[in-house]
Order: C-alpha cells, then sequence, then structure tokens
C-alpha cells in the first residue's frame, strides 16, 4: 500500500493489419509507457488520412466551429466509410468557400468600379481640353486620403491639388509645364498612382451611378446569402465535422506512433512498462482484439537486462484516492521516487493539509477554499476546469483552516462572532473563554504561546523522523545497507537526533542535568558517522579503504559531523515558521477587525468596504505565502531525507487533442 505500483515490461509482437487497432487501445487505456523509440519505420505514413485531416482542419476554421480541448471518449481510428464522408464533406463545403470567395471578388471589384465613378463627379470640364493646355501639367490617380493634407502642404504653391469624391482617395493635381517635374517627384513620395483617363471624359451621367450602385447592393445581397448558407451548413454539419476531425487526428497520433517503432515488412515490436494489476486484462483484451494473432511475453523488473545494469529505470506509478492523487504533483515535481521505494503521497497529503490549517487559521476564509475546491471538484467552475485535480486540496486546507479558525475563534477577521462558541466548549472542561486557542500576544498569554510553538517544533520533529525512516527502509530494500546505516539520514543519523531530542527533553521536563551515558549514547552514532565513507568503502566491497588517504578520511569526518549537527538543528528550528505565521495571520485578522471597528463596526458601509478588501488580501496574498512555506517544509526538510536519488515518473502513451 505505501509502496510505488509494481510493474512489468511487456514486449507485443503485433502483425501489421492489427497495429493500429493495437496503439488505438493502448492510447485511449492510457495505462502503458511505451519503452523506447525507434526511429526506423517499416510502414510510411498514410498520406491521403494526413491531407484529409488537413482538409477537414480547414474546413472546421472556415466555419468558425470551436478546436476541441482533448478527443472524446468514442473517437475511433477512421475507416473507409469515414474517408468517404470526409472527401464529401469537405467537398461541400469548399465549394461553399468557393462560392463565397468569388462573391466577395465581385463585390470588391463592383464597389471599386462605383466609387471610381463617384470620384469623377466632380470633373465638369472634358479633360482633353484641361491637358492640351499649354501652361498646365494635369494628373489625376490614387493616394492614401490620410496623406492628402500633407501633399498639399509639401507642393505649396508650386501646385494645385483637388479631391475627386468625398474621400479623397483620388485626386486631380495640376501645376505648371515648368513645374511638372517637381510634381512627380512629390506625388511619387506620396504613392501617388495614375489611372488612365479616357481623353472626351466629362464626369459619370446619372444614371451610370444608379446601374453601378444597384450592381454594388447586388454583389452584396449575393455575399450575405452565401455567408448565411456557410452559417447553415455549420449548424446541420457541425458536430459531424468535429467528429471526423477527431477521428483523423487519432489517426494521425496512431500513425506518428506507428512510426517509431521498430518493425519489419509484417510485424511491429512494442515494448512497454504497465502496471502489474492491468498486465492480466491487457493481454486478455489484446488476445480477442486481434482474434489471437499477437505475441506476448511478460518481464518482472529483475529480469529485464537494462534494469540489472543500471542503464535504466522502472518508470514509478501510485494508485491512490481523488483527496490522496492530488498531492501526486507535488512528489514528482520535486523528483519521482524509486521503483520498490516507500509511497510519501499520504504523509505529504496529510502534513501539508495539518500545516496549513494551522497557519491559515479562519473559519471564513477556510470556507471560500472549501467552496472553491467544490466547484473545482463538480465542475462548476468552468473557467478553472483545467485546475479541476487541485479541487481536492482546497476542499482539504479548507477543512484543516475552518477547524483552526473555531480554535482560535476567527470568522472573516471578526474576533467577536465566534465568542459564544467558544465560550461553550471552555465552559465544558471548566472555566469558559472567549478563545479555545489563544494566539494574540499578551502577558497573560505567552505561556501559552511558548507551548504552542513547541507543538510545532513537535510536529517538525516527527516529520524529520518520518523522512529517516523513510531513507531507512528504502536503502535497506535497494540493498544498501551501508548508506542504511552510516549516512546522515540513515541509522547513525536517526539514533542521533532521536537521542539528543529525548535527552533535550527529559532535562527540560524532569530537570536534572546529563549523564554519561548520555555521551555513550550521543558518541557511538556521531563515530558512525565520522568514519561514514571508510565503513561504507568496507561493506561494499571497494578497495582500498581509504581511497584518499588518512588525513583526507579525517577531514572528511569533521566535515559531516559539522553538516549533521547543524542540518538537525536547522531542519528543527525550521519549523518554529508555522508558529509564526499562525501569529501572524491572528495579527492581522486583529488589524483588520480593529479597523472596521474604528470606522463604524464590521456592519458599517466603511466596516464591510475594509472587511471585504482585508479578507481578500489575507485569501490571496497571506494563502499564497502559507503555501509556499509548507511546501518549502516539505521539500527541504521532509523530502531531503530521502530524496538522495532520483527514479524516473511512470508516464503512459495517451492521445491528447492537438491542432498543427
Amino acid at each position: 500500500m505505501l509502496k510505488t505500483t509494481a510493474m512489468k515490461l511487456v514486449e507485443l509482437m503485433i502483425l501489421r493489419q492489427d497495429v493500429d487497432r493495437v496503439l488505438e487501445y493502448l492510447g485511449k487505456r492510457a495505462n502503458f509507457e511505451i519503452q523506447g523509440e525507434v526511429d526506423y519505420s517499416g510502414l510510411p505514413r498514410d498520406a491521403s488520412r494526413d491531407a484529409a485531416l488537413e482538409r477537414l482542419k480547414a474546413c472546421r476554421v472556415y466555419l468558425g466551429l470551436p478546436e476541441p480541448l482533448e478527443f472524446s471518449k468514442a473517437v475511433s481510428i477512421p475507416t473507409e466509410r469515414d474517408a468517404e464522408a470526409a472527401a464529401r464533406l469537405a467537398d461541400a463545403c469548399e465549394e461553399i468557400k468557393k462560392r463565397e470567395v468569388e462573391a466577395a471578388e465581385r463585390q470588391k471589384r463592383v464597389s471599386g468600379a462605383y466609387d471610381e465613378a463617384r470620384a469623377f463627379t466632380n470633373l465638369k470640364v472634358a479633360y482633353s481640353e484641361l491637358e492640351h493646355l499649354t501652361f498646365l501639367s494635369l494628373r489625376i490617380g490614387k493616394i492614401d486620403p490620410s496623406v492628402f493634407d500633407e501633399l498639399r502642404f509639401a507642393l505649396g504653391d508650386r501646385a494645385v491639388v483637388v479631391a475627386l469624391g468625398d474621400d479623397r482617395t483620388r485626386v486631380l493635381a495640376a501645376a505648371s509645364k515648368k513645374g511638372r517635374f517637381a510634381l512627380d517627384t512629390e506625388l511619387k513620395r506620396f504613392g501617388f498612382v495614375p489611372i488612365e483617363v479616357p481623353k472626351d471624359f466629362k464626369g459619370v451621367p446619372d444614371d451610370v451611378l444608379a446601374g453601378l450602385k444597384a450592381q454594388v447592393d447586388e454583389a452584396a445581397r449575393g455575399f450575405d446569402e452565401i455567408a448565411a448558407e456557410r452559417k447553415r451548413f455549420a449548424h446541420a454539419r457541425g458536430a459531424e465535422l468535429l467528429r471526423l476531425v477527431e477521428t483523423f487526428a487519432l489517426g494521425s497520433q496512431v500513425g506518428e506512433v506507428r512510426e517509431s517503432l521498430e518493425s519489419t515488412q509484417l510485424v511491429y515490436r512494442v515494448r512497454g512498462w504497465i502496471a502489474a494489476d492491468d498486465a492480466v486484462a491487457l493481454m486478455k483484451d489484446l488476445d480477442e482484439m486481434t482474434e489471437g494473432r499477437v505475441a506476448i511475453r511478460v518481464y518482472d523488473p529483475g529480469e529485464v537486462p537494462s534494469v540489472k545494469s543500471g542503464k535504466e529505470k522502472v518508470p514509478v506509478s501510485y494508485r491512490h484516492g481523488a483527496f490522496v492523487k492530488s498531492f501526486e504533483r507535488m512528489i514528482f515535481s520535486y523528483g519521482a521516487p524509486l521503483y520498490g521505494t516507500i509511497d510519501p503521497t499520504p504523509i505529504v497529503a496529510f502534513f501539508f493539509t495539518l500545516l496549513f490549517g494551522i497557519m491559515f487559521g479562519d473559519v471564513g476564509q477556510g470556507l471560500v477554499f472549501l467552496l472553491l475546491g467544490v466547484s473545482l471538484v463538480t465542475g462548476f467552475a468552468r473557467p478553472l476546469a483545467r485546475w479541476r485535480h487541485f479541487g481536492p486540496i482546497f476542499i482539504a486546507i479548507g477543512c484543516s483552516s475552518s477547524v483552526m479558525g473555531l480554535l482560535t475563534g476567527e470568522f472573516f477577521a471578526n474576533g467577536e462572532l465566534l465568542v459564544p462558541f467558544s465560550e461553550w466548549v471552555t465552559g465544558l472542561f471548566g472555566e469558559p473563554r472567549e478563545r479555545i486557542l489563544e494566539l494574540m500576544p499578551s502577558r497573560e498569554a505567552m505561556g501559552k504561546l511558548m507551548i504552542f510553538f513547541g507543538f510545532t517544533l513537535a510536529i517538525g520533529f516527527v516529520v524529520n523522523s518520518i523522512g529517516l525512516v523513510i531513507n531507512i527502509v528504502n536503502q535497506f530494500a535497494l540493498g544498501r545497507p551501508a548508506k542504511a546505516i552510516f549516512s546522515k539520514t540513515g541509522l547513525c543519523g536517526a539514533i542521533f537526533f532521536w537521542y539528543v531530542v529525548g535527552a533535550v527533553a527529559r532535562v527540560a521536563v524532569a530537570g536534572g542535568g546529563l549523564r554519561w551515558y548520555d555521551a555513550v549514547a550521543v558518541g557511538v552514532p556521531l563515530l558512525g558517522l565520522f568514519f561514514a565513507e571508510p565503513l561504507t568503502r568496507l561493506i561494499e566491497g571497494h578497495r582500498p579503504v581509504l581511497e584518499n588517504g588518512l588525513f583526507s578520511a579525517f577531514i572528511e569526518g569533521i566535515v559531516e559531523l559539522l553538516e549533521v549537527v547543524s542540518t538537525y538543528i536547522s531542519n528543527s528550528v525550521s519549523f518554529l515558521r508555522v508558529g509564526a505565521f499562525a501569529l501572524s495571520h491572528a495579527v492581522l485578522s486583529f488589524i483588520i477587525f480593529t479597523m472596521s471597528d474604528l470606522v463604524g463596526g464590521s456592519l458599517s458601509a466603511g466596516g464591510l468596504v475594509i472587511g471585504v478588501f482585508g479578507n481578500a488580501i489575507i485569501i490571496v496574498l497571506e494563502g499564497l505565502i502559507v503555501t509556499i512555506q509548507v511546501v518549502r517544509l516539505q521539500y527541504y526538510e521532509f523530502f531531503s531525507k530521502f530524496f538522495t536519488e532520483t527514479g524516473k515518473e511512470f508516464k503512459p502513451f495517451r492521445f491528447k487533442y492537438k491542432e498543427s
């Protein structure tokens, strides 16, 4: 239960005709990690399948359909019928797209002609008459309307620029024959594009403009009709299109995996790791799927040559419930434990919940975390769906914070609402008090505060001790007795730590001083730590025992002792931060409550504003700080005891929708 999941190495020999269906099965089950990848393929990619996928993706984008976030459960690799359906749907979609593009081009062309005609409505004199003037050089063309004023300013008195039409995209520029070179230079600088004008052009008749306007309206209606047809098509065929997109995307991914496999012309070889509990079901399902056309061999990790030689690590997997599973990422973000070692996840889940609640005690603020966790688990908070797996963590810390809040009497930083509850509880055991647990610094509460800080040190002792026990058990399980005994986190280090803590507690509680046997009990494990390196080499059979000489071994021993003492002191004192942050949370809540009283009480307008913003700051900022501190305690005080070497996380082959 508290160890990594037992794994098996499975070797599959699959016929070419069955390989796609087998890979589909493995990817959907998502419990098989393919071992390595060989850059060789006996079967090229299906180009027609990939081409169909690209056509379908283009249709999805054109129709404005949402991209799938993940594969649906019913999706399967494409069949011949799917290929025919995809071709028909893509042809119909592309035909609509073609007509829409043509309609858009026609609309643009007709609108351009209409704008050109309107631009010359101000020209009332025949252009040929103007052009033949001996003292004038005329230019008619297009410019960017945004530079019209700049062009006029640049030409100044050298030329006249007249806008033809209301939008100033067409202009007539006139200059003297002598200044035509300067005119052409400036026009070119401002992006002027000449327009060819008939010699006898005098303007545009109104009936021509009306006809062009009618064509513009007709083209717009045609474009709108095709756009409406596209929307109807998307509504009617959208679900089928998305299904086919998923289907061919799955087929494409199967092809990618197939390319990476070692193969001959007829047979594919797949090797991979699977949980031992799943191996029997895998063999049964594959045998039924292929009608017996598959060869399966199953190996224990100890039978795999690469594992025995140390070249390959067995992947690590856990089987947890929803609550403990939500803490797995905290383990794997630090490093994967070695295969066959103790599973620290349940311990991390318990102490993370406990420490967070101690440092963040407030019933109301805890309920906020609880409601957020419930929303994530139930899927109610859809914008946060990608963090759904963190829901159980928020539920846990919400409950622990609420319990601590009942002890400290805090409800959304209000210290009075829970006074009746505290008096009722404390009255059952003696004199009623306003707080079950008093954290606010005062002369009367200093003794209780010291007890509380002692309690946090006790938690630290338990956490450190569990880490030491895990490391000792792991080292023995891995066949490393020397490290299990003589390392600073091994048996010698643990005995030293436990005895010193016990001796200090004995002196503090019972009084008296240290005894002669205390020196013996502390000295023996310290001697083991001092000679840890040569003793380890002696037990493991390495020669010479003093690899770098006696003097070097002496220096290494001194450094080891200094490191052991400083490490255990820092690891223990570090848990005082739990009490310090619990105290700071209580003080900050008191400040918010006091500020609310100064502006008329918690129920006044000013008090409500201060209460809302103050609690929001505590929940977001202090919640983040407390989370960081708890994670730090787990990483440096707990994980550092046994995470001396990391393993390999089990990452099963699974299909994830992705769009190129």
